[in-house]
């Protein structure tokens, strides 16, 4: 059991190294020795953890989009309705430091993934809880299931585009305009 338990910590720690490597100097950066330096490991550790580069990039990805679940988990169980909403989509923008690195990680590997078929599912997955999140957003504020799909396809639209120019904006730079347009979109799409 403490094996299996030091093999995970190896595994976050490597992940959450390469995350900041590729962040801070992008994909060709996320080699075995910028990740080990990074980490504070020997290279054999980081070899031993993930033999692969491509390893190391599916679990980068997954570390990502697995901390985004984690933290929408963790909302209170009684948000309702708007104020719900309002929570789910402030998780999915990079509003501090942690979620701009996010961002960039995603970024850098979704787009990677396009060409690299060993990134695709995790791309796809991805993809496919940006989904259920804005799923989630719509049906807490009583969008009916004959809107959901396109709805739902909106929304994503409008997160990531949001997600793309509050990134590029200046540290530090207020975003409550990002987080204003979301809440009232949001707003249009309650009934009555």
């Amino acid at each position: 059991m403490t094996r299996s338990i030091e093999l995970e910590e190896r595994r976050r720690i490597v992940s959450e190294a390469a995350c900041r490597v590729l962040a801070r100097d992008g994909l060709r950066a996320v080699s075995v020795r910028n990740v080990a330096a990074e980490a504070g490991l020997p290279p054999s550790t980081v070899r031993y953890t993930f033999p692969t580069q491509a390893s190391v990039r599916e679990h980068a990805l997954d570390l990502v989009f697995d901390g985004t679940a984690a933290r929408i988990d963790a909302l209170p169980a009684d948000l309702r309705g708007t104020e719900y909403a309002h929570a789910v989509l402030v998780e999915l923008l990079p509003l501090d430091h942690e979620r701009r690195i996010e961002l960039d990680v995603y970024l850098a590997l979704g787009t990677a993934a396009l060409t690299d078929a060993e990134l695709r599912p995790f791309h796809d997955r991805v993809v496919a809880d940006m989904q259920d999140w804005c799923g989630r957003v719509l049906r807490a504020v009583g969008v009916p299931e004959a809107d959901m799909a396109y709805e739902a396809c909106r929304l994503h639209a409008l997160v990531d585009g949001l997600a793309m120019q509050v990134v590029r904006l200046p540290a530090g730079a207020d975003a409550a305009w990002a987080t204003d347009l979301l809440d009232r979109h949001v707003a249009g799409l309650t009934p009555g």
